[in-house]
């Protein structure tokens, strides 16, 4: 199927009820799937960016009883966040977590957008994070295509396909949606559940579909890497502040080298200060 060749009505149609069918099929129960509240759907969008659901779902439900709202979350230090953050990996998705919450609570009463293009102007929130909000917050369609997704569209109509670009994928992804709103088959949530939920089998009963994409990138290993020993910096300081490198480089069990590198990273990124040779966290 070429991007510029729509799908004909009656492939579209077998597509969204197959979809629909597997979807109810193998539905999976979320404590975010139980709320409407556009701040802890955002929330576990970010959390599920690049860390496994099994993993997602104690820190989910720890972190709404310390941070309850984008105010709670605004007024906690920068610390408090990076550390119950711990164990999620990427905590550049922490400190822009934290980032918007300041901006939200400030300047807009701490009541997040309400539309697809809003979403986008907030801190850390990209095009799949801000379609996520809109379609289980808002029940709303917008244009959703993360990993799951895209493995749905892949194994059900690029069978065999490899290299296929997210343009194709994401045209199937709103031909379906302007199926749905016409036909009122399904609603935002109960589509975006299907493809979430579908996709999510698919890749445990095959070879990952995704991997067919044009996108798809294998992720680096994390043992060893750059990456690790950033992170462990980042414990270290969080553990205990106003540590010198030297010290660091103990503690962390690293070469001076790569402690002065990672640290030099942290200080770009706007995780850490350093205030006469000692680090904390920037607060």
């Amino acid at each position: 199927m070429s991007e510029s060749v729509p799908l004909n009505k009656n492939r579209l149609e077998v597509f969204v009820s197959q979809v629909l069918y597997e979807g109810g099929r193998h539905y999976r129960d979320f404590a975010w799937r139980m709320t409407r509240d556009p701040y802890a759907i955002l929330l576990s969008e970010v959390m599920l960016q690049q860390t496994q659901v099994v993993r997602v779902v104690d820190y989910f439900e720890r972190w709404l009883l310390r941070y309850p709202s984008i105010d709670a979350l605004a007024a906690a230090s920068t610390a408090d966040v990076l550390a119950d953050w711990q164990g999620l990996g990427y905590n550049r998705r922490a400190l822009a977590l934290k980032r918007l919450a300041v901006e939200v609570s400030e300047q807009q009463a701490g009541i997040l957008p309400a539309s697809y293009e809003g979403l986008q102007l907030l801190p850390g929130v990209g095009p799949a994070t801000a379609a996520g909000v809109m379609a289980f917050a808002y029940n709303e369609f917008a244009p959703y295509l993360e990993t799951n997704v895209r493995s749905v569209v892949l194994h059900e109509l690029f069978a065999g396909q490899d290299e296929v670009c997210d343009k194709e994928v994401m045209a199937v992804v709103q031909q379906a949606a302007e199926h749905l709103c016409s036909t009122q088959l399904a609603d935002a949530r109960t589509w975006n559940y299907a493809l979430l939920d579908y996709g999510a089998w698919l890749k445990k009963a095959f070879p990952n579909p995704s991997r067919r994409s044009k996108q798809h990138t294998k992720q680096s290993r994390f043992e060893g890497s750059f990456r690790q020993k950033r992170a462990q910096l980042l414990r270290a300081i969080l553990m205990e502040p106003q540590q010198t490198r030297d010290e660091l480089a103990g503690v962390c069990e690293l070469s001076l080298a790569d402690t002065e590198a990672g640290l030099g990273v942290l200080f770009k990124e706007g995780f850490i200060q350093c205030d006469n040779g000692r680090y904390s966290i920037n607060e």
